[in-house]
């Protein structure tokens, strides 16, 4: 993934298991399952997940922007002005945290775990 660009979009998700079969019928998008309630998808232009976790999913598309470095990535956002919401965490492929912009969108920053 490219450094600083927009390198994932997840999108929250009440059901996980219909919007797979509505993306899949409607565009032929492509899923991997990764437990009950996400599962990413392909195929779609741009890598991207749908989350249904309760507890983490959030309530409008959330972009993801990839880095190399996410801890200076995270001091820089706190630096000039933004608000870390959720510290680093891992999850399966790496780890990120999201954050709140001055305009108050919630976006997250990963770095991949190769």
């Amino acid at each position: 993934m490219a450094e600083n660009k927009i390198a994932y979009l997840e999108l929250p998700a009440s059901n996980v298991a219909a919007l797979k079969d509505f993306y899949g019928k409607l565009f032929g998008w492509e899923f991997q399952d990764w437990g009950p309630d996400y599962a990413a998808f392909s195929q779609a232009g741009l890598e991207g997940g749908f989350n249904g976790d309760a507890a983490s999913k959030t309530k409008a598309p959330l972009a993801v922007i990839e880095t190399t470095e996410i801890e200076a990535m995270q001091a820089r956002i706190a630096a000039e002005g933004g608000t870390i919401t959720v510290p680093i965490f891992a999850y399966p492929g790496g780890r990120r945290f999201h954050f709140v912009d001055p305009a108050g969108n919630e976006l997250a920053v990963m770095q991949s775990g190769e």
